[in-house]
């Protein structure tokens, strides 16, 4: 039985884009166009994604911006090499674990079910910023592939950062699910809740902006040729290391001097034909790999033209499922989630074939809270990823690590060209990636096809998350061996994860998809540009 009850068009849709010159896709239509422009100047992917990424803090500052950190992968179709970047969150090297005393309960914040710490310092406030390496991660990013010069790249955000945050309906609910938490710290709450309120959405008429302070003074900086050192060993690390250590924090200069992004292996797994490239180490990808290389086993066969039905989401279900009960058990994480995760994710493709996924994050919607006031600069809670128990294999701990759940991923074949997708979403980033992976390799759908195909969530919760779109079909047969509910798109609470993808295909087309259910996201070409 076919799996689909109504065709997704009738309810959502979203066109994928198509395009001869490149284009970008993200979270943010207002990113991705930045991206575009850079594209139109005839940058590299890469040039468009750095463009991306400063963007994103203007206009999403809830989800990333330069005080997170995150995981890429990169294909550059000149030198033929996929190569994935590691700009990840570091612990402090004066990190103390005693600082972190657990008080007997559980906790009232976060979502990895980590016992409950004094004054949830390891989620929110100065105790729980981990060293940042956004800025480092483009700066590595740009001079290994960049084309354009460094400062054009960052103009797009200056533009963005100057005009203010829009406080469209999507905005002003951003700003309202964390008022309790952008209200504990004086520099957040002044900037994000002036006059101690959330700011009012505006209805019709001319559209209403929130200015973002300092921001703008510190993307003009790192506009400087020096600006990413700047950032780590100049005026903007002094301001940012004497407003953290003001708060409380625990990172020093040294921290920051130290702090280098790095390239990293990438897992190749062999699907379908296809070469797929995501980062090793303490991300999705290796629990990508477990999943597709059962899916390559015990997936029913498809005739062409087939769409997925039961017995395929089953098998989805059921991989994902022991897949990440696995994860979860060897990484010490329960399954209880409280607070969203909230991450960026963008790709791009230049009109040369090369494509980027790129996936940042603060960790949490407004990461730690804390604000530095003299930068603008929003930091993480990059600390909520360590277990807080000692002794773990991922026990916070001076320099190390965390876990993470991001899976930027590039898949090639002469099927699909070059492929860019990952999403956003915390712990259901995996899930949708390999899905949609699957509805392009298994299922021969086009970029378009395979966006606008429902999926499940299985990703280590106690309920398999069935979109209601589904054949009933769907929901019985998962139900066999797990506990499933009926669900729907929306962008909050998101029940899924948000996806976005671009493809360089064979016949030099370049398409861009997003989450149909993000009100904000969208891919956008040079020839789209005012």
């Amino acid at each position: 039985m076919n799996g689909l009850l109504v065709p997704p068009s009738v309810l959502y849709a979203k066109p994928a884009v198509r395009s001869r010159d490149g284009l970008a896709a993200a979270q943010s239509r207002d990113a991705a166009a930045a991206g575009a422009r850079i594209l139109a100047q005839g940058g590299h992917a890469v040039d468009a994604a750095v463009a991306v990424s400063f963007a994103l803090g203007a206009v999403e500052p809830w989800m990333s911006g330069l005080g997170g950190g995150g995981f890429a992968t990169l294909w550059d179709a000149t030198k033929r090499e996929v190569r994935c970047l590691d700009y990840g969150m570091i612990a402090p090297q004066g990190i103390d674990p005693a600082d972190y005393p657990l008080t007997g309960g559980a906790t009232t914040e976060g979502f990895f079910g980590w016992p409950g710490v004094l004054e949830d310092r390891n989620i929110l406030g100065p105790h729980s910023i981990a060293v940042p390496g956004l800025v480092s991660g483009l700066a590595l990013a740009h001079r290994t592939y960049g084309r354009l010069p460094w400062s054009d790249l960052v103009q797009p955000a200056i533009a963005l950062a100057e005009r203010g945050l829009s406080l469209d309906w999507y905005g002003a609910l951003s700003l309202l699910v964390e008022a309790k938490g952008l209200a504990r710290f004086e520099a957040t709450r002044n900037l994000y809740l002036p006059g101690g309120r959330v700011p009012q959405p505006f209805e019709e008429g001319a559209p209403v902006f929130l200015k973002l302070g300092r921001l703008i003074d510190t993307l003009k900086k790192l506009a400087s040729p020096d600006g990413p050192e700047r950032f780590y060993r100049g005026d903007i690390a002094a301001d940012l290391i004497r407003d953290l250590q003001a708060a409380g924090s625990k990172i020093t200069h040294a921290d920051l001097e130290r702090y280098q992004a790095r390239f990293i292996d990438p897992v190749e797994i062999a699907y379908r034909g296809a070469k797929v490239f995501a980062p090793s180490g303490l991300t999705a990808g290796p629990t990508l790999k477990r999943v597709l290389g059962e899916w390559s086993e015990r997936l029913p066969a498809v005739a062409k033209g087939e769409k997925p039905g039961a017995a395929h989401y089953a098998v989805y279900a059921e991989a994902l499922d022991r897949a990440y009960r696995d994860r979860l058990q060897t990484m010490g994480a329960s399954d209880s989630e409280t607070r969203p995760s909230c991450t960026s994710h963008f790709c791009v493709a230049d009109k040369d074939g090369n494509v980027v996924a790129w996936t940042q994050t603060l960790l949490s919607r407004f990461g730690s809270f804390v604000l530095s006031p003299s930068t603008g600069i929003l930091m993480n809670n990059g600390i909520m990823w360590f277990d807080p128990v000692p002794g773990k294999p991922n026990s916070i701990r001076p320099g190390a690590r965390p876990l993470s759940n991001m899976c930027p991923t590039v898949a090639l074949s002469p099927q699909l060209g070059a492929l860019a997708i990952g999403a956003s979403g915390g712990r259901k980033i995996m899930p949708a990636v390999a899905q949609i992976l699957s509805f392009l390799a298994d299922f021969g759908m086009d970029l378009d096809g395979a966006f606008h195909c429902p999926r499940i969530d299985v990703s280590g919760g106690e309920v398999a998350l069935i979109d209601r779109r589904l054949d009933p079909s769907v929901l019985k047969e998962i139900g066999k061996s797990m506990r499933a509910e009926l669900t729907d798109l929306a962008p909050y609470p998101a029940q899924f994860a948000n996806p976005s993808a671009t493809q360089a295909a064979p016949d030099g087309v370049r398409l861009g998809a997003t989450d149909l259910a993000s009100p904000s996201s969208g891919a956008v070409a040079p020839s789209d540009l005012l």
